[in-house]
C-alpha cells in the first residue's frame, strides 16, 4: 500500500497564535525560504525588486503571505493575490509596487519602467522546504494529550472527545481556545487571565463535515477557512434555491477578518464569543433552525441540543451554554425554494474589519406567491447581542413583497431597532439608517429573484436602484508610472536617476534587517514599562507600588523622585519626565516599572495603584483655552481685506473641522540603553528621527528607525539600576502616549466675483494642541503659510490659535500643518464654485498662482510648474470625456452616485527654523578604493541612505557598488538636524556632495599626474594623504511673522491630482477607482523611490482624509488604541486604476543635482478624493431635492458619507437634540 500525503499551507498571526498550539505542526518562517548570503526566495526577490519594501516592518508578513499563495497555488490568478494580502498592512509604500512585482505570479504581465521582469528567477516548487518526515510519520499513530504550564496559565491539548469531556468536568470554567484570535487579545490588551485553557483543535468529532438532509453539520472547531473551502464547493454543485444561506456566510467570511484570522478561528468559537457585532450569528440566527448539540460531563443526559434563536444569547458575551457545557458541532441549513437569503456588513474599512452593523435576512413566500409566510431579520451592532426584529417580523408575515411592505418595514424597524444617542459605539444616527438601508437592499434583492422565479407576474425593481445590489465584484488593480528619461550621454555607472533598489530592501525581505528590538538581549538587561494616567486632569494623592513588587523579576519602580536633575522638560520646558503633583492627560508618564522579563515587567505595572483627586478636563478645540493671550497666536495678513469684501459679488462663510491622525508606524517606539563600563559612558539605540535632542544624554545610534521617542525614563532607570535597560512599547501604549496629527478647526469668509475669481479672505484656525507646547507653533505656522494651497488671493487675514487641552500633546507629522491649510482652503474653493453654478475645475484654475506671483506672505514664486502639472494631469486623466460618463452614471443610478474631483498642490520646502536647515556627513575613503559614508538623516524607510549613495556615486564618479553606507550616529555626525520637513535628501545630499568635492579636490594633483589611472590607482596614491570630512549647506532664509516679508522656504514642490470614486449613497461605503498625479520632483535622484514616496504620501493621506478617525470619550480616554479600532488603508483601498507621472524637463536648480523634495508634498494630493466624494454627495442630494452647498467634514467616513446622503432612510432616523444626552465619542 502506498501512502499519499496531502499538505495544506497556511498563513497565521504569530503575535496570536499560540506556541503550544505549533505541536506537531511544521512552520515557516521568513527565514527559512530564502536569505541574502545564498539565494533569496521568489517571493522575496520580486518584492524588493520591484521596489515593494520602504521601512520593511511589514515585508516579512507580506512575502510570506504570497509564499503561503505560491505554495497551495503555484501558478495563482490576481483576485488571489489580493485576497491574500487581506490581512496584511503597510504604513510606507502605498501598496502598488507589491500588487505589481507579485503580478508577475499571476502571469498577468505588464511592463514596467521600474524594474526588468526577465530578470526575476523563475518560480521553481520542487526547490521549496520538504515536510518534515517525522511529522508525517505521526499522523499514523496514536497522539497523546499534552500539557503545558507556565507560570500563571496551564494549557491542555486532548485528542478525545472523552478526554475533553473529562478535562472539562476537572476543570469546568476553563477556556476552550483553537485559534486563540479572541482569548489572545484579552490576555494580551483586556488584562484577562485564564488559568486553564482546553485546545481541542485535534480532536476528529470536533473536526467532522457531514452533509445531512437538512444541511451540513461543521463540528465546532472546523476552521472559517475549511468552512469557506466546503461552501464553495457545494455551492457550485447545488441548486441557487437550495445554497441561499451558504452563499450568504460565504460572503460574510470573504470580509471577515483576513486570512491569517480565517485560517485559525473556529466555527464554534465565533459563536460562543457573543460578540455582538459578530459578522455570523446575525446570518446563523436569522437561517432558521440552528440546532447546536452540546455535551455535558454534568449532565445526566451527557447531550442536549439547543436553538440558536432570540433567547440564545442572554446578555453582553453570553448564552444560555453552561459554563461546563462544550459545543460539539453547528448545522448550517439548506435553504427552500421560495425562500430568500442576504447578508451585509458595513464597516469603517472593507477588509479585514470589524462591522459597524451586520445583519442576516431571510424571507420564506408562501408556495408560488410574493406573500411572506416566514421572515428573520437579524442584526448585530444594534444592541448587546445580536438581535432579532420580532416585531417586524411578526407584522410582516402575511404581507405581500410590495411598496407597502417596504414602507411599512422601515417604519417598523426604524422604532424596533432604536438606540440610545449615549449608545456605546457612538454612530448612532448612522446605525439606525443601516438597519433600514440594509433592509432597502434585501427588499431590492429579493424582488428582484421573485419577478425571475415568477416569470414578471412581480414586479421588479426598477432599473435606477439595481446598481445598489451590485457589491461583491473583484478589484483587479492596475497602475502605470511616467518617468523621466536619463539624458544621453550618461554613463552607466552614474544611478542618479534611475531606479536602483532600496539598499535595504532583500535584508528586509528575507527577515534580516535588525531593528531595535530586535538586538539580541543583554546580560542582566531590564525591561521597562511605563505606569500611565487614566484620569485626563486631575491631582495624584498616592501612588502604591507594593502590589508590584511581589511580582516575580520585579526590580524596581522608578518615579519623579527618581530624576537626578530636573524633571521639568519639553521644547517649551512645559512637560516633565514623570508626573508629579498633577495628570494632564489620559496616558500621561507618572512612572515605570523594571523587571527581569518583559511580561514581568507588564504585570508589575498593571498592579500600580494611584489615587487621583479628579479635576475638569478640556478636550475640545471648541473650548479655546488658549496657552497664554499671545505667544499662541499667529497672524499673516496681505492687503485690504474689507476693500476686497466690498468689491465682491458674493460673499461665503463656513467652517471645516478635520480630525487628527495616528501616526501608526508597523514599529512602535523602542530604546536600548547599554552601560558601557567607564565614565558612565552610555550607548543608546533609538527609534528617533532627531538625533540632536538626544546625543546630550549619550552616544546614540540608530536603527532601521521610525519615530522620535523621548529618552528621559530610560536615562533615570538606567541611572538607577546601572544595567541594560530595553523599552518597546506595544501598539495600544504606543497611540495613548503618543501625539499625532492637529486635529484643526477652520472658519472662513470668502469674497468672490460671479466668475469664480476670489477676492478676499477672512480665515481662522485652531489647532488642538494637547497638553503642552511641543511643536504646535510650528504646525500652525505652516498651516497659515499653506492656507491659499495654490492660489493667488488678494486680500487675506488670517489668525492662527494653537488649543491647550488635556490629551496627550500632539506633535509632528507628515505635512506639518500644511494639509489641514490647504484642506480648509480646498473646502471653501469647492463651495464657492458650486454658489456660483460653474465647474469646480474651471474656477481652480482660475485662481491659480503664474509665474512671478507673489504668496501672501510676499515669497516670489520662481520656477513655477503648477500650471504644468495642471495641463498635464487633466490631459492624461481625459478628464472632460470621464466627466460626461459620471453624470451619465449618476442620472441612471439612484443609490450608487461617482464624483471627481481634480486638485492642485504647493508645498514650501525648507524648515521654517532657519538654523536647521543644515547637515553633516562623513566620507572615509579607503586604500582598496571602498568608500563609507556617514550622514545626519536617518533612514526610515524613505530610501534616504539610497538617494545618498547615489549622490556619492555621482559625486566621485565610481559605482555605487564601492560605496557603503553606516548607521546614523551622533559619535560620527553630530548636532545633525531633524529628518523632516522633507529636506533630508537636500540638506544631507548636499552634505555629502561638498565632502567629496572636498575629497576629490585633494585628489587633483594625483589625477593630474596619472589621469589614465583608475579610481583605486588614486586613491593609493593618496594613501598618505588621510581623507575625512564632516561639511554642511545652509540655504539662505527666514521670515518674520509681524513683518510679513522674508523667505520662509527654499523653493515649492508642486503637483496635481484628480481622483474617481463611487459612492454607496444607502450604507456610505465607497470605493477608490481610478486616481492621476502629476508630480514635479526637479530631475529625480531615483525615480522609483520618488514614486514610492508619492503613492505612499497619498495613501497615508487616503487615510487622513477618509478612514482614520480617532475617537475620544468626553472625559478624554481614547477608544481608538489599536488595529481594531483604528483603520489604515488596507490593499483594497487603494485606487483600482494608479497612475502616476514625473514630470519632465523641470530641473530644480536649489538643490543636489536639480532634484527636488518628495516626502511630505504628495500626501495632500489625497484630498481629491475626499472632493470627489463630496462631488458624489452633491448628486444624491441632487436626487433628494437638495442643492445648496453642505458641510462634509473630515475624514469622509461611511458614517459621514451616509449621513449626508439625506433621503427618506435617514429622515426616518431623526438625530437627538444636541444637549440632552451625554455623548458616547466626541470630536477633539
Amino acid at each position: 500500500m502506498t501512502l499519499i500525503y496531502y499538505f495544506s499551507h497556511h498563513t497565521a498571526n504569530a503575535c496570536l497564535f499560540p506556541v503550544c498550539a505549533l505541536h506537531h505542526v511544521a512552520v515557516t518562517t521568513v527565514e527559512g525560504i530564502g536569505n541574502t548570503k545564498s539565494r533569496l526566495h521568489p517571493a522575496q526577490e520580486r518584492i524588493a525588486k520591484s521596489h515593494g519594501s520602504q521601512c520593511g516592518f511589514c515585508t516579512p508578513g507580506i512575502v510570506m503571505s504570497m509564499y503561503t499563495l505560491l505554495r497551495n497555488k503555484p501558478e495563482p490568478k490576481m483576485e488571489d493575490i489580493e485576497d491574500a494580502f487581506q490581512g496584511n498592512l503597510c504604513r510606507c509604500t502605498g501598496y502598488r509596487p507589491i500588487l505589481e512585482g507579485y503580478r508577475t505570479f499571476a502571469k498577468a504581465m505588464m511592463s514596467s519602467s521600474l524594474f526588468n521582469s526577465s530578470e526575476f528567477q523563475p518560480l521553481d516548487p520542487t526547490q521549496e522546504p520538504i515536510f518534515p518526515p517525522e511529522l508525517m510519520t505521526q499522523s499514523n499513530k496514536q497522539q497523546k494529550q499534552l500539557c503545558f504550564r507556565g507560570e500563571r496559565v496551564m494549557w491542555i491539548q486532548p485528542t478525545t472527545l472523552k478526554e475533553l469531556v473529562a478535562l472539562k468536568s476537572q476543570y469546568p470554567n476553563a477556556k476552550l481556545v483553537v485559534g486563540n484570535t479572541e482569548v489572545g487579545i484579552e490576555m494580551r490588551l483586556k488584562n484577562m487571565l485564564y488559568p486553564v485553557i482546553i485546545a481541542p483543535a485535534w480532536i476528529s468529532e470536533m473536526n467532522a463535515v457531514q452533509h445531512t438532509e437538512t444541511g451540513i453539520t461543521f463540528g465546532a472547531a472546523c476552521t472559517l477557512s475549511s468552512v469557506e473551502e466546503v461552501l464553495r464547493k457545494v455551492v457550485a454543485e447545488l441548486p441557487p434555491y437550495k445554497a441561499e444561506v451558504f452563499q450568504a456566510v460565504l460572503e460574510q467570511l470573504r470580509w471577515f477578518a483576513g486570512p491569517q484570522i480565517r485560517n485559525v478561528a473556529a466555527l464554534g468559537g465565533n459563536i460562543m464569543t457573543a460578540s455582538p457585532i459578530s459578522d455570523l450569528n446575525p446570518v446563523l440566527m436569522a437561517s432558521g433552525i440552528i440546532h447546536l448539540p452540546l455535551i455535558s460531563p454534568c449532565s445526566t443526559e451527557g447531550k442536549r441540543t439547543i436553538t440558536m434563536d432570540e433567547k440564545f444569547f442572554t446578555g453582553y458575551r453570553k448564552t444560555i451554554v453552561k459554563p461546563e457545557e462544550i459545543l460539539l458541532s453547528v448545522e448550517i441549513p439548506y435553504s427552500k425554494k421560495g425562500e430568500y437569503f442576504s447578508a451585509f456588513k458595513q464597516a469603517s474599512r472593507r477588509e479585514d474589519d470589524i462591522a459597524i452593523v451586520t445583519c442576516g435576512m431571510r424571507v420564506l413566500f408562501q408556495d408560488g406567491t410574493n406573500r411572506v409566510e416566514e421572515i428573520k431579520l437579524s442584526y448585530g451592532g444594534m444592541a448587546p447581542t445580536t438581535v432579532l426584529a420580532l416585531k417586524t417580523c411578526k407584522e410582516l408575515t402575511g404581507r405581500d413583497w410590495n411598496e407597502k411592505l417596504l414602507q411599512d418595514a422601515c417604519r417598523l424597524l426604524a422604532g424596533e431597532m432604536d438606540l440610545s444617542p449615549s449608545a456605546p459605539g457612538g454612530m448612532v444616527d448612522f446605525r439606525r439608517t443601516l438597519t433600514l438601508s440594509f433592509f432597502f437592499k434585501f427588499y431590492l434583492t429579493v424582488l428582484q429573484k421573485l419577478s425571475k422565479n415568477h416569470n414578471g407576474t412581480v414586479s421588479a425593481a426598477r432599473e435606477d436602484e439595481l446598481s445598489s445590489l451590485e457589491d461583491g465584484e473583484w478589484r483587479i488593480s492596475w497602475s502605470c508610472v511616467l518617468l523621466q528619461e536619463v539624458p544621453r550621454g550618461q554613463a552607466v555607472e552614474d544611478m542618479v536617476g534611475r531606479p536602483l533598489m532600496h539598499v535595504s530592501a532583500a535584508k528586509q525581505a528575507c527577515g534580516e534587517a535588525v531593528y531595535c528590538d530586535d538586538i539580541p538581549h543583554y546580560e542582566n538587561e531590564l525591561y521597562l514599562t511605563l505606569v500611565t494616567s487614566t484620569k485626563a486632569h486631575a491631582k495624584i494623592l498616592s501612588v502604591d507600588a507594593s502590589e508590584a513588587q511581589s511580582v516575580p523579576g520585579f526590580v524596581c519602580f522608578v518615579s519623579a523622585k527618581d530624576v537626578p536633575g530636573s524633571n521639568i522638560t519639553g521644547i517649551a520646558n512645559d512637560e516633565t519626565v514623570f508626573a508629579e503633583d498633577v495628570v494632564t492627560c489620559v496616558g500621561h508618564i507618572i512612572g515605570a516599572v523594571l523587571a527581569d522579563t518583559q511580561e514581568h515587567s507588564r504585570r508589575a505595572a498593571k498592579v500600580v495603584k494611584i489615587k487621583y483627586e479628579e479635576l475638569k478636563p478640556i478636550v475640545t478645540i471648541q473650548v479655546r483655552w488658549l496657552r497664554s493671550a499671545s505667544a499662541s497666536i499667529k497672524r499673516i495678513n496681505k492687503g485690504d481685506v474689507k476693500k476686497g469684501f466690498e468689491e465682491s459679488d458674493h460673499i461665503l462663510e463656513g467652517e471645516m473641522y478635520l480630525g487628527g491622525q495616528e501616526h501608526f508606524y508597523l514599529e512602535t517606539h523602542c530604546t536600548l540603553a547599554v552601560p558601557k563600563g567607564e565614565d558612565g559612558e552610555m550607548e543608546l539605540f533609538v527609534s528617533t528621527q532627531n538625533l540632536m535632542k538626544t546625543q546630550v544624554l549619550r552616544v546614540l545610534l540608530c536603527r532601521n528607525c521610525i519615530v522620535h521617542f523621548g529618552l528621559c525614563l530610560i536615562n533615570v532607570s538606567f541611572n538607577r539600576t546601572g544595567r541594560p535597560v530595553r523599552c518597546m512599547l506595544d501598539r495600544d501604549e504606543d497611540m495613548l502616549i503618543s501625539g499625532g496629527r492637529h486635529p484643526f478647526l477652520g472658519r472662513y469668509k470668502v469674497g468672490f466675483m460671479k466668475n469664480g475669481k476670489v477676492k478676499s479672505l477672512e480665515v481662522s484656525y485652531y489647532g488642538n494642541g494637547g497638553n503642552s507646547v511641543d511643536l504646535s507653533y510650528g504646525v500652525m505656522d505652516r498651516a497659515l503659510l499653506h492656507l491659499d494651497n495654490s492660489y493667488n488671493i488678494p486680500n487675506v487675514s488670517s489668525v492662527g490659535i494653537v488649543c491647550k487641552t488635556n490629551l496627550p500633546s500632539n506633535t509632528a507629522f507628515r505635512g506639518f500643518g500644511g494639509p489641514q491649510g490647504m484642506m480648509i482652503a480646498e473646502c471653501w474653493m469647492s463651495d464657492l464654485a458650486r454658489k456660483c453654478g460653474l465647474p469646480p475645475e474651471e474656477v481652480r484654475k482660475l485662481n491659480l498662482y503664474h509665474e512671478g506671483d507673489l504668496t501672501h506672505f510676499n515669497q516670489k514664486l520662481e520656477g513655477f510648474t503648477l500650471r504644468r502639472c495642471w495641463d498635464e494631469c487633466l490631459s492624461s486623466s481625459s478628464y472632460h470625456a470621464r466627466k460626461k460618463l459620471i453624470e451619465e452614471f449618476n442620472k441612471q443610478n439612484r443609490w450608487k452616485k461617482r464624483g471627481m474631483c481634480i486638485i492642485p498642490t504647493k508645498f514650501g520646502i525648507s524648515f521654517t527654523v532657519p538654523f536647521l536647515n543644515q547637515a553633516g556627513a562623513l566620507v572615509h575613503v579607503y586604500t582598496d578604493g571602498s568608500v563609507l559614508l556617514t550622514h545626519g538623516g536617518t533612514e526610515m524607510g524613505q530610501g534616504l541612505h539610497t538617494k545618498m549613495i547615489q549622490v556619492a556615486s555621482r559625486s566621485l564618479g565610481i559605482p555605487t557598488s564601492n560605496i557603503y553606507i553606516s548607521e546614523t550616529s551622533t559619535n560620527t555626525v553630530p548636532n545633525t538636524s531633524p529628518t523632516a520637513a522633507s529636506v533630508s535628501a537636500d540638506i544631507n545630499g548636499m552634505a555629502i556632495h561638498n565632502a567629496c568635492q572636498t575629497i576629490l579636490k585633494r585628489l587633483e594633483p594625483i589625477k593630474q599626474s596619472n589621469p589614465k589611472g583608475s579610481w583605486e590607482d588614486w586613491i593609493k596614491a593618496a594613501y598618505e594623504n588621510c581623507v575625512s570630512l564632516s561639511a554642511t549647506g545652509i540655504p539662505d532664509l527666514g521670515y518674520d511673522f509681524e513683518k510679513n516679508e522674508g523667505k520662509p522656504f527654499c523653493y515649492f514642490s508642486y503637483g496635481v491630482a484628480c481622483s474617481e470614486v463611487e459612492i454607496d449613497c444607502l450604507t456610505g461605503d465607497h470605493k477608490n477607482i481610478r486616481t492621476d498625479i502629476v508630480m514635479d520632483v526637479g530631475t529625480s535622484l531615483n525615480p522609483a523611490i520618488d514614486i514610492g514616496q508619492i503613492e505612499g504620501a497619498f495613501v497615508q493621506g487616503l487615510g487622513l482624509f477618509t478612514m482614520e478617525e480617532l475617537r475620544y470619550s468626553p472625559e478624554g480616554n481614547l477608544y481608538t488604541r489599536g488595529p481594531g479600532m483604528y483603520k489604515i488603508p488596507a490593499f483594497g483601498d487603494i485606487p483600482t486604476e494608479f497612475y502616476v507621472s514625473l514630470l519632465r524637463d523641470c530641473p530644480n536648480s536649489k538643490a543636489v543635482y536639480s532634484s527636488k523634495a518628495v516626502g511630505e508634498p504628495p500626501l495632500f494630493l489625497s484630498a481629491s478624493v475626499f472632493y470627489a466624494i463630496k462631488d458624489a454627495i452633491y448628486s444624491a442630494r441632487k436626487d433628494s431635492g437638495l442643492t445648496e452647498p453642505f458641510r462634509l467634514d473630515s475624514p469622509a467616513t461611511p458614517e459621514r458619507i451616509r449621513n449626508a446622503c439625506v433621503d427618506i432612510f435617514t429622515k426616518m432616523c431623526p438625530s437627538a437634540e444636541p444637549g440632552t444626552f451625554k455623548p458616547w465619542s466626541v470630536r477633539v
